[in-house]
């Protein structure tokens, strides 16, 4: 059975509405949620971007069923990954055991708001790999003194630690990251659904554990609507995370994706209201062997009507298609 999510996209909402919308994903019968961690929208057409974790804090007393998870959380630069242990823990208490701390190398889009500049991919690697490790420690308990190569950690302790630490997912997008995922996560997170990524996740030490990914969708009553709002707030999208973890800003993907039409967001992301052709997108997920899928809806203010449709239609297609 594949467990389908709803994604808290903080690029397109501010924090009150992300809350609401939350709400309205639990009582629509999602079975889990998900949120993006910014500093700047993708495009500026998108227009937000709020402190996903005070919304997460909030939604987290909003709501009693649904499961948070960051999607993801980058502890490398705007973050130190002691800080980063200290508020996925508490948010774990304030959840009561329902959050699952999503981490990944982050993106220059964000992370240079800090001014420390962007390194060659190597290094963010072994930085990412270093930050997790400190994080590891600090959830077993007891004080953490670290000097590494890139932190310095003094006597850290975690004063509100729970009983079960949040999950750790690790996101992947080739070989040196599934094996990291692979020997130091909990679960896999991958926004594209290439078996081979499971497989490598597999082969590193991730055999049995959860692997979740996510799918980017536009529902609309009026397919050409869709599509267009797709074009005008995802066209990022298309340009691979190779290219999108380099860019510094959201005029840079302007730039980047000005050639990008609307046919060609049309072929990668599902448009309109039929519900097998989101069903259809979904498949290449379930077929490489993920066993959660987080569906994102383009457009902030069209939360309402999707989820009302996704109660009505698109999760009874989903669980009818894949259980």
């Amino acid at each position: 059975m594949v467990q389908i999510g709803y994604t808290m996209m903080t690029e397109q909402a501010g924090p009150r509405e992300l809350v609401e919308h939350v709400v309205g994903a639990e009582a629509a019968g999602f079975d889990f949620s998900v949120t993006s961690d910014h500093y700047f929208p993708w495009l500026r057409s998108q227009g937000h971007s709020p402190y996903a974790w005070s919304v997460l804090g909030a939604a987290a007393q909003a709501t009693s069923r649904i499961p948070l998870m960051t999607y993801v959380t980058c502890p490398t630069f705007r973050y130190h990954p002691a800080v980063v242990a200290q508020k996925a823990a508490t948010l774990q208490l304030l959840a009561e055991g329902r959050f699952r701390l999503g981490l990944g190398s982050g993106e220059n889009l964000n992370e240079h708001v800090v001014g420390r500049g962007w390194p060659a991919v190597d290094v963010r690697h072994e930085m990412f790999e270093e930050a997790v490790s400190i994080i590891r420690a600090l959830f077993d308990g007891g004080h953490v003194t670290h000097h590494g190569k890139h932190y310095d950690v003094d006597s850290a302790h975690l004063w509100d630690l729970p009983d079960d630490p949040p999950p750790i997912g690790i996101a992947v997008s080739g070989e040196q990251s599934c094996a990291l995922a692979g020997r130091l996560g909990d679960l896999v997170i991958a926004t594209e659904p290439k078996q081979e990524l499971i497989s490598a996740f597999d082969r590193h030490g991730g055999s049995g554990k959860p692997r979740v990914g996510q799918l980017p969708i536009c529902y609309d009553t009026d397919r050409d609507a869709a599509v267009a709002r797709a074009h005008d707030q995802f066209r990022w999208f298309a340009g691979g995370w190779k290219v999108n973890a380099e860019l510094p800003h959201p005029d840079s993907f302007a730039g980047a994706t000005q050639f990008v039409t609307r046919e060609d967001v049309a072929e990668s992301i599902p448009c309109g209201d039929d519900p097998d052709a989101f069903v259809a997108a979904v498949r290449p997920y379930v077929e490489a062997g993920f066993t959660e899928v987080a569906l994102v809806q383009v457009g902030g203010d069209t939360q309402h009507a999707y989820l009302e449709w996704s109660e009505k239609t698109l999760l009874p297609a989903l669980r009818d298609a894949f259980g």
